[in-house]
């Protein structure tokens, strides 16, 4: 279990490199090398500064692309749906209330932390839908279309129902075609974990192809479980909810946060993107892209990236070790990634065409940042290959100061990319370069 250390390191709180890409490419692709693990007594936390876009400043986008903003203003936006006219859902939120939180130094300095990277503020608990009628890539109608949620992350619609995932429940009111707005009251059709600690607090949903069922991604309630294994029930894991009954069962376990959900066009098979574990050094765990397999275990906590065994971990587990599944695409030690969309890359340069596409948050325990940026890794017969590529950068400016954290990531009506920015308050459109 990890340790409780009674002093944070408050002169590593601040960043030490702007660059946002400290990784080796060592450290992506389908090997990635893994070095020695590095248990410090004292754990890194590098956070960069929360300081918002300074007004004429926008990210910078790979040759061939050009970015606008699609709505500013927001209230800490996370997550992204499109509905089927094109309308944009966002979810406007952050962490519930958790009093189960333990007390100390400890809890005390990370608090600090998360402040410091713009992730502490109440949450606005709104969906809110967004509309570009005019196909500028800049939306002109905003209109609160859901209010009075739990901490809303994940949306899917289903045969005239908008399900809506909380921090502890998947709820849904009805939908009809052009709505801007709500006044039905939310029906329960789940519960899902949450408590009074909900650590990992964010609950993604993709609903199936048919429409019978939704998966939620769930994470853990703890780093490597050191909070106890009764606070970890159906965590760490993506669900399967019959949306006839509400029936819910575990559809894969092992995977410490998953986030990002997505269908892979050409096979069809579920992927995700999946936040590893902390506190093993600057280049461990990497956190990862990978398919997902019905009943398959992925090693959280006892094993990462395989049979690579975490000896903090007491009583250790070798019957799971020994069946647990290594991921298919390493994205880098603690990017943070959260969003995943793929595209088919119609219009766009060669580059960026028929793949995923990746909202990188953004690194807290690492000495120099990674992550902090919007990436595409390039899919072929099915299958991640090559190295990660750059779409949009520049969130940390020459400071080290956060202007903006990429998270969730979706294809809008006219084959964009939208992009959650929860420190900047902003959606950004990324789009091929307009031709003269």
């Amino acid at each position: 279990m990890v340790p409780i250390r009674c002093l944070l390191p408050v002169l590593l709180l601040g960043c030490l490199c702007c660059t946002g890409r400290a990784q080796s490419p060592t450290e992506t692709g389908p090997q990635p090398t893994l070095p020695a693990s590095q248990e410090r007594w004292i754990p890194t936390v590098n956070v960069a500064p929360a300081v918002g876009w300074p007004e004429g400043t926008a990210p910078t986008a790979a040759p061939g692309l050009d970015v606008t903003a699609f709505a500013r203003g927001l209230d800490h936006p996370r997550w992204l749906y499109v509905l089927p006219n094109g309308d944009v859902l966002v979810a406007e939120t952050n962490a519930p209330p958790k009093p189960a939180q333990k007390k100390g130094l400890r809890t005390w300095f990370m608090q600090r932390a998360m402040k410091k990277a713009g992730a502490a503020a109440p949450s606005a608990n709104r969906i809110t839908l967004l509309r570009d009628a005019d196909g500028d890539g800049v939306a002109e109608l905003r209109t609160a279309f859901l209010t009075g949620l739990f901490s809303p992350f994940g949306m899917a619609l289903v045969d005239g129902r908008l399900y809506i995932a909380n921090a502890d429940a998947i709820v849904s009111v009805p939908y009809r075609e052009g709505q801007t707005a709500s006044d039905a009251t939310p029906v329960k059709l789940v519960d899902l974990p949450g408590g009074p600690l909900n650590h990992h607090w964010t609950k993604s949903l993709l609903a199936s192809v048919d429409g019978r069922r939704l998966y939620v991604g769930v994470g853990s309630n703890s780093n490597v479980g050191e909070n106890g294994g009764a606070m970890e029930t159906d965590r760490a894991a993506i669900l399967q909810v019959e949306v006839a009954t509400g029936a819910r069962r575990v559809f894969a376990s092992g995977l410490r946060n998953p986030v990002g959900l997505a269908w892979e066009p050409q096979g069809g098979a579920l992927w995700t993107v999946v936040n590893e574990r902390d506190e093993l050094g600057d280049a461990l765990v990497p956190d990862y892209l990978t398919s997902v397999r019905e009943g398959a275990f992925y090693g959280w906590p006892y094993s990462y990236y395989g049979d690579h065994v975490d000896a903090r971990v007491q009583p250790p587990r070798p019957d799971l070790v020994a069946r647990a599944i290594a991921p298919d695409y390493a994205l880098g030690a603690h990017v943070a990634a959260l969003g995943l969309a793929f595209h088919d890359g119609a219009g766009w340069p060669a580059a960026l065409r028929g793949g995923a596409f990746i909202g990188e948050h953004g690194s807290w325990n690492r000495r120099e940042p990674a992550g902090y940026r919007l990436v595409f890794v390039r899919f072929a017969n099915g299958r991640p290959h090559g190295a990660p590529v750059d779409v949009l950068t520049g969130f940390l400016d020459a400071n080290s100061n956060a202007r903006g954290r990429p998270v969730g990531v979706a294809v809008d009506a006219r084959g964009g990319v939208l992009l959650a920015d929860d420190v900047g308050n902003v959606v950004w459109r990324v789009a091929p370069a307009a031709r003269p």
